[in-house]
């Protein structure tokens, strides 16, 4: 009978085991087994001895056959079309092929109640261990909490949400650090295109441009609306080009940045000589165009390694809710802002 008992309760180690008894994260031993020259020689012999003690072998088919677990991480995420969110998605598909897992994806056109719920079971219907939302608008994003199943291990991407561990990137210190970078270049006050009101992400930049201003003493201009696109950041800019007073712009992201670029050049507003312009995001044009834009880079990567490390300490370690992180972004100094001229 006790051969029976030890039968019953026996299962194959995951990876979570070996990150355990190695006292390292999940994807230290992900990097041991899939890119071993980028892990210190002491830590990877501490790995490799954990995975000799434990029996551990990355068999993914046998291990779902023992275990009844699938190796899977689910991505939900809405607006691919975007640089941020379709780079968000890039880096945690990355980080979850790194950790070992196979990853489903379901990609929204529209985000909507329905299409969120359908969206979580058919992830569900694939038996995904766990789940990942990049979902930037808050209001719809609360229907993928109301769709979720209270045993599914998730984490959501670029927004709080009650009840759920959240990966972030700083939108607000961005923010702070493009503003205050143009006042350092002697610019009195700083305009701002911002994106829809209704992501979490443009509120929060809009948030810190406010408070970099305002804790310098420097008037608030009326803030101009923008979609993310190109076109939105031409509008404003040529609104901004019929006011002699605008000295510094900062756009909430890269592709509204080039709009305003391209609205000043038709002015015959000289940038940075004349108005200096500041992105945000660091697509992988930013650098390339004429002038070179200055912009606040967001590690993209660094949100998908530490999605899935939070993920996977649900998953495989058990772990309770984690704490939410929030992620610093980087600000990128080219060639778009200058000195303001006296």
């Amino acid at each position: 009978m006790g051969d029976v008992s030890v039968a019953k309760n026996w299962r194959l180690p995951v990876m979570g085991d070996v990150a355990r008894l190695a006292g390292v994260s999940h994807m230290t031993v992900s990097r041991v087994l899939n890119e071993p020259d980028s892990v210190r020689p002491e830590t990877r012999e501490r790995v490799l001895l954990a995975i000799e003690q434990l029996g551990y072998r990355r068999n993914s088919a046998a291990r779902s056959l023992v275990t009844r677990r699938s190796q899977t991480l689910g991505v939900v995420c809405f607006d691919t079309t975007h640089h941020g969110p379709a780079s968000m998605l890039n880096g945690i598909v990355h980080a979850t092929e790194e950790a070992g897992y196979a990853v489903s994806v379901a990609s929204l056109r529209r985000l909507t109640a329905d299409a969120a719920t359908q969206a979580v079971q058919r992830l569900v219907h694939q038996s995904v261990e766990g789940l990942v939302l990049i979902a930037p608008q808050a209001v719809e994003a609360m229907a993928f909490v109301r769709a979720l199943p209270t045993t599914l291990a998730v984490v959501a991407v670029e927004n709080a949400l009650p009840t759920v561990t959240s990966v972030s990137v700083d939108q607000v210190l961005g923010a702070r650090l493009a503003t205050e970078h143009l006042l350092s270049l002697g610019h009195e006050t700083v305009h701002h295109v911002r994106g829809p009101a209704d992501w979490s992400e443009a509120n929060g930049r809009v948030e810190g441009w406010m408070t970099a201003l305002e804790a310098n003493g420097r008037p608030v201009p009326r803030e101009l609306a923008g979609d993310w696109s190109a076109a939105s950041g031409y509008a404003a800019g040529r609104k901004l080009a019929r006011d002699p007073r605008v000295t510094a712009v900062f756009a909430a992201n890269d592709s509204m940045a080039l709009g305003v670029l391209r609205a000043l050049l038709e002015a015959g507003v000289r940038v940075p000589e004349d108005v200096s312009v500041v992105g945000f995001d660091d697509f992988p044009e930013a650098a390339y165009v004429t002038p070179p834009l200055t912009t606040v880079s967001q590690p993209f990567r660094e949100v998908g390694r530490q999605s899935i490390e939070i993920l996977l300490g649900e998953v495989e370690g058990g772990a309770a809710r984690g704490a939410s992180a929030v992620i610093p972004p980087e600000l990128v100094v080219r060639a778009s802002t200058a000195a303001r001229r006296r």
